[in-house]
């Protein structure tokens, strides 16, 4: 998966800002590296409060983009090019210059009190303010997890959750192929708006948790279901074990994928990384649970500004490539793009994100391939000339060569691209695979009902149990074909 930050890809009208066209230009980018396909960060209609996290029409596209023909051409080229297409989509926000914020007050999360007084001591994601706003025209407190711009959902009321399965059908309907859902695990919170506990942040964005969401992603699920289409999930939770949960399970499925972002903030340490990859292959197993891998994006500095070299930004990528799992590169990874230096007086973002968002060079030229006109939105990162995908493509022992080898060795190999396992005929209770390894071999079973599982094994194998979440390796000698059943 490659994440497009369409304002920072190409500008094709002159305006300083990246649009669609800018990337329908560069498709044959995305086709000669060898990914699968491309995810772009918002671009609905948006006063970009928040660059299109704040949504004011969720069925148009906003006029800094393009429109709506350029989008369709935009998704009919891609297919025709083998790639599939992801919208951002955010449903735990909207703008509050969407008109439901004026006609349909009871979309929102609203709360009775003093004016003085806010309703809790929950901290907005941007800045130490209180995620409450007084409304004076109403004389209540509304609730924004982010920007007072950003109000919040209400997904307890029925008509929301219609509304907002509305928008996803707009696009389905549109050929769009899936969607990245931003902070999705923060739907279902209503009007029981505890204190965080102790331990928790006080930021609720990463420690909301709570049981309704997944009876909401279940409903989500069943929509895109209807159209073959796909999600992944921003559960921003720090806790592998909780992002587990919000897969769901065969009977009642939820998202396809979700993010794994301790990896995203995991120091160039081996011990750090190796803990990291045994976590998530403890709870990212079994039917269902496949892992997401990432090292950038438009949320967090460039992996080769954290990690301090070129060498290190290479040996990350194969690790992100090979890795059971999907991979998500963000676009200009893969030219090995440090953040931007951004004065003062060019800086824009209230989450002070503007490096990792610098335009893409694709010349070494003035301009760097952007339209002439005005100046790009954002300073250029450095060494932007050599940086260039033009400049790399004419050398092939440039990172871009690096990451094309590595994403043709991945797309070689079935291993590497679905995990060296089969699935095994099992009874409904029981859930199995076998990984293979070298000469090494297991069958995992993940017992979805009460009872343990007895498996019998011809030779010698290595066993691992996986019962209600807790696993045990165990190594079991026995002379029989395979047999899985409830004891």
């Amino acid at each position: 998966m490659y994440q497009v930050y369409p304002r920072s890809f190409c500008d094709t009208t002159g305006n300083g800002v990246g649009d669609l066209d800018g990337l329908r230009t560069h498709l044959d980018h995305l086709v000669w590296l060898g990914v699968d396909a491309v995810w772009l960060s918002p671009i609905c209609r948006s006063p970009m409060a928040d660059f299109g996290y704040d949504v004011s029409a969720y069925d148009e596209v906003d006029p800094l983009f393009g429109t709506l023909d350029d989008l369709d051409a935009l998704v009919a080229e891609a297919h025709a090019a083998g790639l599939r297409v992801l919208l951002d989509w955010v449903p735990n926000h909207t703008s509050i210059e969407h008109p439901w914020f004026a006609e349909r007050p009871d979309f929102y999360v609203w709360v009775d009190g003093d004016p003085g007084t806010p309703p809790n001591r929950w901290i907005e994601a941007f800045g130490d303010g209180p995620a409450w706003a007084w409304d004076e025209g109403r004389g209540r407190w509304y609730l924004h997890l982010f920007l007072a711009e950003q109000p919040d959902l209400d997904w307890t009321n029925p008509a929301v959750v219609e509304a907002m399965h509305g928008t996803l059908r707009f696009w389905l309907d549109r050929g769009v192929d899936g969607f990245r859902m931003d902070v999705v695990h923060c739907i279902g919170k209503g009007h029981d708006l505890p204190e965080l506990l102790p331990e928790q942040e006080a930021k609720p964005v990463v420690a909301i948790d709570v049981p309704h969401t997944h009876t909401l992603l279940q409903g989500i699920r069943r929509v895109l279901d209807e159209y073959g289409a796909g999600s992944v999930g921003e559960v921003y939770l720090l806790d592998t074990a909780k992002v587990a949960t919000y897969y769901g399970t065969p009977e009642a499925p939820e998202l396809h994928l979700s993010f794994n972002f301790p990896g995203l903030w995991a120091p160039w340490n081996a011990a750090v990384w190796r803990a990291r990859i045994d976590e998530v292959e403890q709870h990212l197993t079994g039917p269902g649970r496949w892992p997401t891998w990432v090292l950038s994006n438009h949320d967090v500095p460039r992996h080769r500004t954290r990690y301090g070299s070129e060498a290190r930004a290479r040996a990350g990528a194969v690790l992100l490539a090979t890795l059971r799992g999907t991979p998500f590169l963000f676009a200009g990874e893969e030219l090995g793009l440090e953040d931007a230096v951004v004065p003062p007086e060019r800086a824009v973002d209230p989450g002070g994100r503007d490096g990792c968002r610098a335009p893409l060079p694709w010349t070494p030229a003035s301009g760097h391939g952007w339209a002439g006109g005005a100046e790009a939105w954002l300073p250029w990162p450095p060494d932007a000339a050599a940086r260039s995908a033009g400049s790399q493509r004419a050398d092939e022992g440039s990172i871009l060569w690096f990451y094309k080898r590595l994403l043709a060795a991945r797309r070689g190999s079935p291993a590497l691209r679905s995990g060296a396992f089969t699935w095994l005929p099992s009874d409904p209770e029981v859930l199995a695979y076998e990984r293979t390894s070298g000469s090494d071999r297991r069958v995992v079973l993940v017992n979805q009902g009460p009872a343990a599982a007895q498996v019998g094994l011809e030779g010698a194998w290595q066993v691992e149990l996986a019962t209600d979440g807790t696993s045990g390796p165990e190594a079991l000698e026995v002379d029989a074909a395979v047999v899985l059943r409830p004891s």
